[in-house]
């Protein structure tokens, strides 16, 4: 058995691959970099449409990563948790949800940084967006309460995409 401090040492440096992975794509306002999107030719506000998405079930759960990019491509790695990468598209209804959910000013307020947000259980479904407001993290754990809009995010997510875990 894991100790739990090494469990919640796994879940931060979960999270922290997230965060590094997002300077590579967003700089430090948030705006998408020119090479991530094509060219040096990328609007200011290309970075408000992109998030990511990690999910990890439990400490031995495997890792999966979720990447939708500004027009609703996405790429998952690792989806059903057998190494197979997947793709797709958000279908137009829900791309103009995500980019609602994604402008929402409210979403700011529901970053790890506004909320002060610590990693609290051990074996649950650990779940880390990544917008242009910040990383938003959540557990399904009895009595945590989940950031709305960063909830209804992940719910689009999940739902129209594999990331769903299988586990």
């Amino acid at each position: 058995m894991v100790p739990n401090q090494w469990s919640r040492m796994l879940i931060v440096c979960t999270v922290l691959t997230v965060a590094l992975t997002a300077c590579s794509v967003f700089d430090g306002d948030g705006k998408s970099t020119p090479d991530k999107v094509g060219g040096g030719g990328a609007s200011a506000g290309a970075g408000a449409g992109r998030v990511s998405l990690v999910q990890k079930l439990g400490q031995d759960g495997p890792l999966r990563s979720l990447n939708v990019e500004p027009d609703g491509h996405w790429e998952c790695d690792d989806c059903a948790g057998d190494g197979v990468t997947s793709t797709g598209s958000l279908d137009p209804e829900q791309l103009k949800r995500l980019h609602s959910l994604l402008a929402d000013p409210r979403l700011a307020q529901e970053t790890d940084e506004a909320r002060r947000y610590r990693v609290s259980c051990i074996d649950a479904l650990t779940s880390s967006l990544l917008t242009s407001a910040g990383l938003i993290t959540s557990q399904d754990c009895p009595g945590e309460e989940r950031p709305p809009v960063a909830n209804e995010i992940l719910l689009l997510l999940t739902q129209a995409t594999p990331a769903e875990p299988t586990a």
